[in-house]
């Protein structure tokens, strides 16, 4: 009995400490459980950890690229903040598949959580770290994976991470509290970076297939969903391989999810991946110096004296005036989001509508390039063996100033500056010192060596341009082409440089002509003419010595591009009146009021000369050129629209007189390439222009539907051609216009058509009196001021 009750006794003593074991268990169980209970209501109220602000959950993603769209619906490029070229792209515009995709391998009970899958977290714990069975994903749904992406730093260690993980949890509740569970598939989305600045999934979509995420196919949206994993690793470019078994993957799970059957995962897996890559890029995309003015255009801040040098008092001017008459110069600042800041086209997912038609834009880009290849060995050729080359012959002696100039307006100059390097010690680096460089050439770019002075005169032998054509109606710009390569010169000769026009001035010149009451048929007795300027200094153009003596119309006058003729109609005005006249066409450069200003002495942009040149076209009324149609908020609300300013400039009876003229100059004049060369039918206007020793080619070019302007010369006025065969504007310049006016015509697309007709009406004459010009009248009676010593004008 006693050893029966010890025995008792030993065994109630096991039974109570077996008990006491599992009440200990049990209570550290509810301890552990009221702990986290605490910890969680703690860090939902913000007192522990980082809970983000109402309104950053509400508004998670605050930065977006904005979008460019062309006229022909295609997105031309976007304006984004660094490398987030994040463009918001709404629920119902992702494929169905991408959304199957996601679910299936990400999420599979996606829509039947709030935010956490317990089932998922012993599964990941249990089947991925144990079995390392990669399909069955990972423990963090999707809602967290975003809580990731929004809020949580990158860990740098694994107990950094373990203690993000339960922050993460609280946030995604939240926002599963204020999203939908598709709001939220889109947000996330939205947010990925997919490598190559494609931050996104309609950058992905666009910068690996180059289609809207609507149109991705089941293997391709597989592929996006996929890289979800590691984007940098699962790198289709890098890594096509192990992506594709990624992707295979994700087909699997699609499969178990029943999205897919059997056979079409068989089917797919066999595909390989098929890329259609197109790199987010500032340099190679379409219209580059156009992107680059608009946003110098719409984020304009409103002009003050003091934050412009002393020698940029014409630009303050300019900018003043557009600040208050072009509603899109500095639309950002003047116009104000909801919250009363101002928008960025960097960060607020704009979508902005531009008037560039994509095709055309293409064309434009193919023309001066094609153009410049065949001009440039010729400008080489004249150049080669000149020691002061690429500059003339005229400007020999100064070739070491300039390029002195050019070396303090480069980087490397300003930083050993700031080095404190002494001049002598800097022009000895940039002479002597080669160093490994890209440098352009039209076959693209040159791994070299050589010194940075060696490079400046390099750079500076190349040609540049710059085209726009835009309509005479609507005043769209449907082509902007600033230069010859973006990459190496990103000086905009469209809109940021002026240069001397030329003879381009003519136009404007005859049209005060023929408004103050002469036709086309008026002329003189064809001889060299002197007038006298306000000094009292004799002035007497050069010119050629044909029809010497001979009567001559104004007509045939503005088609030569004669200068006698140009004088004479000088003789007749007032420089003043012919300056003013200027500046009615939209040049806004001041004019000095002499009377050499008829063979355009004053700068111009192209920019300028394309939209002064759109009046003859639309009887007499000037348009200015128009950027963008209208912007929509990342929402889809339109927040402005931009309408044609328009100028009545001149009467519709002397606009049908211009057309008569400057339809003659293509017809028989100066510009007769375009129907010789380039085989143009339909009914053109158009003026060339050279400027002394050649220093700036011209070309202007209208049809009824397209107004084109193009300039073609060195980066500075003394790099130039010296002999007028290449360096005319009808060499240099024209072919651009012939070039891009074959392209679109044959492109059905565009619905443009070789066989235009000026809107002029039957029963227009040019000249009044034909009888009075069909006799000798002007023979016998000479008008001018006939100059002596006519062969001293040819020296």
């Amino acid at each position: 009995m006693g050893k029966k009750s010890g025995s008792n006794k030993k065994t109630n003593k096991g039974n109570l400490s077996q008990k006491s074991i599992v009440k200990w268990m049990w209570r550290l169980f509810f301890l552990f459980v009221a702990a986290n209970i605490v910890a969680f209501l703690l860090m939902s109220s913000g007192l522990i950890g980082y809970l983000p602000r109402i309104d950053e959950l509400e508004n998670p993603i605050d930065k977006y690229a904005s979008q460019v769209i062309s006229s022909d619906d295609q997105l031309l490029f976007t304006y984004s903040q660094t490398d987030e070229n994040r463009i918001f792209v709404s629920y119902n515009e992702l494929s169905p598949h991408l959304i199957h995709a996601l679910v299936a391998t990400e999420d599979r009970r996606y829509y039947s959580h709030s935010g956490i899958d317990f089932i998922g977290l012993g599964r990941a714990v249990f089947k991925t770290l144990l079995l390392q069975d990669e399909s069955s994903g990972g423990g963090s749904t999707i809602t967290q994976q975003l809580a990731k992406l929004l809020y949580s730093p990158k860990a740098s260690n694994k107990l950094q991470r373990m203690f993000q993980k339960p922050i993460e949890w609280v946030i995604a509740t939240k926002l599963e509290r204020f999203y939908t569970k598709d709001e939220i598939i889109n947000l996330y989305l939205n947010k990925y970076d997919f490598n190559y600045n494609a931050v996104g999934i309609e950058s992905a979509a666009r910068t690996y297939f180059n289609k809207r995420p609507i149109d991705l196919n089941i293997q391709e949206s597989a592929m996006l969903v996929g890289m979800l994993k590691n984007s940098s690793y699962y790198n289709p470019i890098r890594r096509e391989k192990i992506t594709k078994e990624r992707r295979d993957v994700v087909l699997t799970q699609m499969r178990k999810a029943g999205h897919l059957t059997s056979r079409e995962v068989d089917s797919l897996q066999k595909l390989p991946i098929e890329l259609n890559f197109n790199r987010a890029d500032h340099v190679a995309i379409p219209a580059p110096y156009y992107r680059q003015h608009l946003a110098k255009v719409m984020m304009a801040v409103k002009p003050e004296r003091k934050n412009y040098a002393s020698w940029q008092k014409q630009q303050f001017t300019e900018d003043s005036l557009a600040w208050e008459v072009d509603p899109l110069y500095g639309w950002c600042n003047k116009n104000k989001k909801p919250d009363g800041s101002s928008y960025n086209i960097y960060t607020d997912g704009l979508k902005i509508y531009s008037t560039i038609d994509s095709r055309m834009q293409k064309y434009a880009e193919q023309a001066v390039r094609e153009h410049l290849q065949y001009l440039q060995p010729q400008f080489n050729a004249e150049k080669r063996g000149k020691k002061y080359a690429p500059y003339s012959n005229s400007v020999a002696n100064d070739v070491e100033r300039f390029m002195q100039t050019a070396m303090k307006q480069t980087d490397r100059y300003r930083i050993l500056k700031k080095q404190n390097w002494s001049e002598e010690k800097i022009l000895s680096n940039f002479k002597d010192t080669p160093v490994e460089m890209k440098v352009f050439s039209w076959k693209g770019e040159i791994d070299t060596t050589m010194t940075p002075w060696d490079s400046i005169r390099y750079h500076k032998g190349y040609l540049r341009a710059g085209f726009m054509a835009m309509s005479p109606v609507t005043g769209h710009v449907k082509a902007y082409v600033g230069g010859p390569d973006f990459g190496h010169f990103k000086y905009d000769m469209v809109s940021s440089g002026k240069r001397q026009i030329g003879s381009t001035i003519k136009p404007y010149l005859y049209t005060l002509a023929m408004e103050e009451g002469l036709s086309p048929c008026d002329g003189m007795i064809h001889g060299p003419v002197t007038l006298i300027a306000e000094t009292g200094e004799p002035w007497t153009p050069r010119n050629t010595r044909e029809a010497l003596n001979h009567f001559v119309t104004i007509k045939w006058g503005l088609q030569n591009s004669d200068n006698w003729v140009t004088a004479y109609l000088m003789s007749l005005f007032s420089p003043y009146a012919f300056a003013r006249m200027l500046k009615s066409f939209g040049l806004k450069s001041p004019a000095d009021p002499v009377v050499s200003l008829a063979l355009g002495p004053n700068d111009a942009s192209v920019y300028e000369m394309a939209g002064a040149y759109t009046a003859f076209v639309n009887r007499g009324i000037r348009v200015e050129p128009l950027l963008v149609t209208r912007i929509e908020d990342s929402y889809g609300n339109v927040v402005a629209n931009f309408v044609p300013r328009m100028q009545e400039i001149f009467s519709e009876t002397t606009s049908y007189k211009m057309l008569d003229m400057l339809k003659a100059v293509v017809d028989g004049g100066t510009g007769g390439r375009l129907r010789r060369v380039y085989n143009l039918k339909g009914e053109m206007g158009a003026k060339t222009g050279t400027t002394n020793d050649n220093s700036d080619a011209w070309f202007m070019s209208f049809t009824p539907e397209i107004v084109a302007s193009a300039w073609v010369g060195g980066e500075e006025p003394s790099i130039h051609f010296d002999r007028m065969t290449y360096g005319q504007g009808a060499a240099a310049a024209l072919p651009i216009h012939g070039l891009f006016y074959q392209r679109v015509y044959a492109d059905p697309q565009l619905g443009y058509k070789d066989n235009g007709k000026f809107d002029i009406p039957a029963d227009f004459q040019p000249c009044y009196d034909m009888e009075r010009y069909s006799s000798d009248f002007y023979l016998n009676e000479q008008p001018i001021e006939q100059s002596e010593g006519i062969d001293d004008l040819f020296n």
